[in-house]
């Protein structure tokens, strides 16, 4: 669920959870690739053209370039012209606080670090 609310903006139904889990998996699948991952941490800096984004990862320009465009059609990055250049960005918060939890996690699970917990959540009685 999402930290805030939604204003309607017409008279359009919510989406059933059956479609929000079809397009959550789609979208979880776009990131389970590491190279698609790190272009997006890449991108949660801002706005940025395929030669930074090479420079940042260790893929190859042309691998840099055909991740970019298939997170670009399935809606995840948006991209636009600058004189010869073609630059690229996160279409949306939810997606970048996405990724970032990802690596937080990752992070933790790497580092054996215990994972973090809401003070509201007690855990679990064994």
């Amino acid at each position: 669920m999402c930290a805030h609310k939604h204003t309607s903006l017409d008279d359009r139904s919510d989406p059933s959870l059956a479609e929000q889990l079809t397009v959550a998996a789609e979208v979880l699948g776009h990131l389970a690739d590491p190279t698609r991952l790190h272009l997006l941490h890449l991108l949660t800096e801002g706005e940025q053209d395929v030669s930074t984004l090479t420079a940042g990862g260790n893929a190859s320009r042309s691998s840099v370039s055909q991740h970019l465009g298939r997170l670009r059609l399935a809606g995840l990055v948006q991209s636009r012209r600058d004189g010869r250049r073609m630059l690229y960005r996160i279409t949306s918060d939810h997606l970048e606080a996405l990724v970032e939890e990802a690596l937080g996690f990752a992070y933790h699970a790497v580092a054996d670090v215990p994972h973090h917990r809401h003070a509201a959540e007690k855990p679990n009685a064994d």
